[in-house]
């Protein structure tokens, strides 16, 4: 195999990796907002995300279908389910919310990462469709890790002051 095709073939697979991490993190967010009652701002703020991870997957999933590929079933099950074995942890804890949100925060910067490597195989590549595919994603994902990084410490306090009275729900 040539230099060429090697890194096409590597391209595809991260492709196919991002489109995983997008199915991921839409079962996260989706279990997140669906479980938050006392904190609105934090709601509000993943539902939005959830629209845009959403639309990411499907932005991901159309620039591995143009490039000639499809995406990984497996790696997509694999995303499913470690999002989902994330969320049932998470059930169990007694600050679910303040986890939550610290895991958010890191995975948002995964993300990050994943979309910046992403960007430069594609300028590499030549392949300035995709480039410009993700290079709209990848100021989404860094909005929201910048939307944590503000936020979480009002979601803090809020937790440990509903933590402090006997019949309220603090973790979620």
């Amino acid at each position: 195999m040539e230099e060429r095709e090697i890194a096409e073939s590597h391209f595809m697979d991260w492709l196919r990796d991002a489109h995983a991490m997008e199915e991921q993190a839409e079962t996260m967010l989706k279990a997140q907002a669906g479980r938050l009652e006392n904190y609105p701002d934090l709601k509000r703020r993943i539902e939005e995300h959830l629209e845009e991870t959403r639309n990411q997957k499907r932005l991901v999933a159309e620039c591995i279908e143009r490039r000639g590929g499809d995406t990984s079933s497996f790696k997509d099950v694999a995303g499913k389910a470690m999002a989902g074995a994330q969320g049932m942890a998470g059930m169990f804890a007694s600050d679910e919310v303040v986890k939550g949100g610290m895991m958010s925060y890191a995975f948002e910067h995964f993300e990050i990462a994943a979309y910046r490597n992403l960007i430069e195989a594609a300028r590499t590549l030549g392949d300035h469709e995709t480039m410009a595919v993700l290079e709209r994603i990848l100021p989404e994902e860094q909005a929201m890790a910048d939307w944590l990084e503000h936020n979480m410490a009002g979601v803090v306090r809020r937790f440990l002051q509903l933590a402090a009275q006997p019949d309220a729900k603090a973790k979620v």
